[in-house]
């Protein structure tokens, strides 16, 4: 219950620091803004349906729209952390390597999730290269639960993991493809 809190406390705090409204910096942004921009990204469905679905899109310039896809993949890596961790809290078995594997995994994707913060306020400071290197380093964190699970014999990859961790990985390829955007269009 206690890092429910802390997880959702921390989740709150993220939105307020990189979501609050600065209105001198964000010119309005449209559609045609945003299917532009997803045009440069590798999953253009998935950004188009992403940054629809937020209604901050609207008022919000490329970076923003890179900080609101920040925040999916915040949302994204703490649902999966906390998906671990209750997955771990429910096992009702004795197998130490599972339980150890589990915890891995949800401490891994507590970090993917403190990079994609971090990058937030990179994004925030147009410190791009910082941002790209959190970002893909969020995309990467995953990789090592899978490979925690790979070199556990006996464990099979659970399918809603694989799930989880390519919606992650996909989520940041987007931001990627918006990154590299705004630094071409610079």
């Amino acid at each position: 219950m206690g890092s429910s809190i802390f997880l959702f406390t921390l989740f709150i705090a993220f939105h307020l620091l990189i979501f609050r409204q600065q209105p001198s910096i964000f010119a309005a942004a449209d559609m045609n803004l945003i299917q532009k921009t997803c045009k440069n990204t590798k999953y253009y469905d998935l950004c188009v349906s992403s940054l629809k679905s937020n209604p901050r899109s609207s008022s919000v310039d490329t970076k923003g729209l890179a900080n609101i896809m920040v925040g999916v993949g915040f949302a994204n890596a703490t649902a999966t952390s906390s998906y671990l961790s209750s997955q771990l809290l429910s096992t009702k078995t004795n197998d130490t390597t599972l339980k150890k594997v589990l915890k891995e995994c949800a401490d891994k994707y507590t970090y993917a999730g403190d990079s994609l913060q971090a990058s937030g306020q990179d994004l925030a400071t147009e410190d791009y290269d910082y941002a790209y290197l959190h970002i893909s380093a969020a995309a990467d964190y995953p990789n090592a639960c899978h490979n925690a699970f790979r070199r556990s014999p006996g464990l099979a990859y659970p399918a809603e993991l694989a799930r989880r961790e390519d919606g992650l990985k996909q989520i940041c390829d987007v931001v990627l493809g918006i990154i590299d955007h705004i630094i071409s269009s610079s």
